[in-house]
């Protein structure tokens, strides 16, 4: 961990501000690249347990897996095959099709814990208790300057940093995005919202209990050591984000929902907040990016919020590595705005549709709720399908018309010859996947994997992202000249192959 040292300069290629899932998942992907990457972060050293995360999902489980860390993080996180939503709404992930066919329930302290270790050992530079307070870009890089502690002066002695990219993931009330210029259109959705981590007297029967009613909407979580995360909202207390909390509130919206307080022994923690649903219009300007709760910001439902960042990151981090260690050309990151900012889109639109159906109001409307919710819990393909996108499985990127079906879409975990997908990925790898006992005679450069079906009947030939999802595919036996220039756009310059000349006039 460095320390601020007023009036210095250092240089680094990528700088990250932030330091929450997001930040730190793309900082361990770039610095495990090789680059040199330095990590802002205005709060002091430490492990917040005010964080209001609770799910991981499938599709981010995934992601884990390609860097080795999903089977720690399951362990400390507790599995639930069944998701209720509100009254008959339920989704079932137990049929996901993934090796993760479940939500796991785990604190968002026990995910950044991991993801800091990794990125520590993969040696990013933290710098804490410093507070970006300009950024200014150029043709070649990005300068920002921070000064030390959240109350410092912004015209006081400060620190200057230069990167070739800088990548905001600062949350909310980003300073990255403030600093280039961008707003942050959308509304507040719910005010008063309650979150507090009670001990009990009495468990629940469920390590997830979830309920709406006429006047409001309460979830409890498991936490372990008999502690639990409640979730809630009252219709009948409208109160400002600063408003005391008391006991009696928290035990009154538990009965509102579960017709019992389940005897509350201790509040470990609680605040309350409010619910925004905002967007930036840009989640690249010039050499800056925005990630996380930087660009977008959610409603709780369906816990996609958390989910969707790590997926932010997840699509950034290789892409500046093409850039900046493999030659690719800097177009490339335009994908990156193109891609992420409808998933974003997409989510904000899932996630407000669930939060506007859990609170409707009257016996009318309360009716058609339940109806919908029957449904879509009964008729399997609608429940697969909801399933699959609240849990990221079943998102995928717009491909251009023309292009084999796989192109943009997520690529499961087969089993290849070579072993899982997903650990063939580890260290941000592209997968080369081609038939059984063929090989092609393109040079592929060391961040490329070769690999190929098991089953003598796959004839396709297909490129994976190191994000896993296919970028190139193809049935045709000669694809060659199409396969090197899908390489050369996503990899960046093919090595030449053994034995080939080279005349310059």
């Amino acid at each position: 961990m460095a320390e601020m040292s007023p009036n210095a300069s250092h240089t680094t290629d990528v700088l990250v501000v932030g330091a929450g899932p997001t930040g730190l998942l793309l900082a361990g992907d770039l610095a495990e690249a090789g680059l040199s990457v330095t990590l802002l972060e205005a709060r002091p050293h430490k492990t917040s347990n005010l964080s209001r995360a609770l799910v991981v999902h499938a599709r981010a489980l995934e992601q884990f897996d390609a860097r080795g860390i999903a089977d720690e993080v399951v362990k400390m996180g507790h599995p639930i095959d069944r998701l209720a939503l509100f009254e008959r709404l339920q989704l079932d992930p137990s049929r996901l099709p993934s090796r993760y066919p479940y939500v796991l329930f785990i604190p968002q302290y026990e995910v950044e814990r991991v993801l800091e270790r990794r990125a520590r050992d993969a040696e990013v530079t933290f710098v804490y208790d410093a507070k970006v307070v300009g950024v200014d870009q150029d043709t070649n890089g990005v300068t920002a300057r921070a000064v030390a502690g959240k109350d410092a002066d912004p015209e006081g002695p400060h620190t200057t940093y230069r990167a070739s990219y800088l990548v905001g993931t600062d949350g909310v009330h980003s300073t990255i995005r403030q600093a280039i210029g961008l707003p942050f259109p959308g509304q507040s959705i719910l005010s008063s919202l309650i979150l507090a981590d009670l001990k009990l007297d009495r468990a629940p029967d469920r390590p997830f209990t979830v309920n709406a009613v006429p006047d409001g909407f309460a979830l409890l979580t498991e936490m372990g050591d008999n502690t639990y995360r409640l979730t809630g909202w009252n219709r009948h207390h409208q109160l400002p984000d600063d408003a005391p909390l008391d006991v009696e509130e928290i035990k009154e919206l538990l009965r509102l929902n579960f017709g019992t307080d389940y005897g509350i022994t201790d509040v470990r923690w609680k605040s309350r907040f409010h619910s925004d649903e905002r967007q930036a219009p840009a989640y690249r300007v010039g050499r800056v990016f925005l990630a996380g709760d930087a660009a977008h910001v959610h409603s709780p439902a369906g816990a996609m919020g958390m989910n969707t960042g790590l997926q932010d990151a997840a699509n950034l981090s290789w892409k500046l590595v093409a850039v900046l260690r493999d030659g690719a050309d800097d177009r490339l990151l335009d994908t990156y705005q193109a891609e992420r900012h409808a998933v974003g889109k997409l989510v904000l639109r899932m996630s407000g549709t669930l939060v506007r159906v859990a609170l409707l109001h009257g016996p009318a409307a309360r009716l058609l709720r339940a109806a919908a919710g029957t449904i879509l819990s009964n008729v399997r393909p609608l429940a697969d399908k909801a399933a699959a996108m609240i849990s990221g499985i079943g998102i995928a990127y717009r491909a251009p018309r023309g292009v084999h079906k796989l192109t943009g879409r997520r690529a499961p975990d087969v089993r290849l010859a070579e072993g899982r997908l997903n650990e063939l990925q580890r260290g941000g790898r592209f997968v080369l996947i081609t038939p059984a006992g063929e090989n092609t005679g393109v040079s592929l450069p060391g961040h490329v994997v070769r690999a190929h079906w098991i089953s003598d009947r796959r004839r396709t030939t297909a490129l994976v992202r190191p994000d896993g999802y296919f970028c190139w595919a193809t049935e045709k036996p000669d694809h060659e000249a199409g396969l090197r220039a899908e390489l050369t756009t996503w990899t960046g310059p093919l090595p030449q192959p053994v034995g080939s000349l080279h005349y310059v006039n």
